[in-house]
């Protein structure tokens, strides 16, 4: 019977605002990080599918994520096993160029569980991506975390950006919850 794989996106250094040179800190990552671990523990514990998703920045400019730097790291909370698969990915979609879509149909998975960083850019692009392809997804929120923005001369703390990227894809593309909640 197949079982849901775990997707643990850009939980990397760079996102930590306690990890020294950390270039793009988000609010709320570290709490972000120790629900993914949680969830982590128990997809291995089940054996379940697992699959780290790191970010390599390679476009002209970037100023995080840089390959080889201590900050585009997996954070140690989160770091893969030996036997755990590790899918680098160079855009928001972390299907985009890479071998995730192969690797889920390899473990015969056609449902995911999704958490990590950024809510608004790369957990977004790929729930959206994954629901596309005709995965049943979850995203687990309290293992995402977000930056604050700003659209035109308006601030829109981290917060909401959390809470208005989990209202738009909950229903349509994902089941939305808490991890507590995931196997309830």
């Amino acid at each position: 019977m197949p079982h849901p794989a775990l997707i643990l996106i850009d939980i990397q250094n760079d996102y930590f605002p306690d990890f020294p040179g950390a270039k793009m800190p988000l609010e709320g990552m570290a709490l972000a990080a120790r629900e993914a671990q949680a969830l982590l523990e128990v997809f291995r514990a089940r054996d379940w599918p697992r699959f780290h998703v790191r970010h390599d920045s390679v476009r002209p400019g970037a100023t995080f994520f840089l390959p080889g730097t201590p900050g585009a790291q997996t954070h140690a909370v989160v770091a893969p096993l030996a036997n755990e698969k590790v899918i680098v990915k160079n855009y928001p979609n972390s299907f985009r160029d890479t071998a995730l879509l192969d690797e889920l149909r390899a473990a015969s998975s056609n449902e995911v569980v999704i958490c990590g960083a950024m809510s608004n850019m790369c957990i977004d692009a790929t729930t959206r991506a994954a629901a596309d392809l005709g995965f049943k997804c979850t995203v687990v929120h309290d293992a995402c975390a977000a930056r604050a923005l700003k659209f035109g001369a308006r601030a829109v703390p981290a917060d909401d950006v959390h809470a208005s990227f989990m209202a738009a894809l909950s229903g349509v593309y994902a089941r939305v919850c808490a991890r507590a909640e995931l196997f309830t």
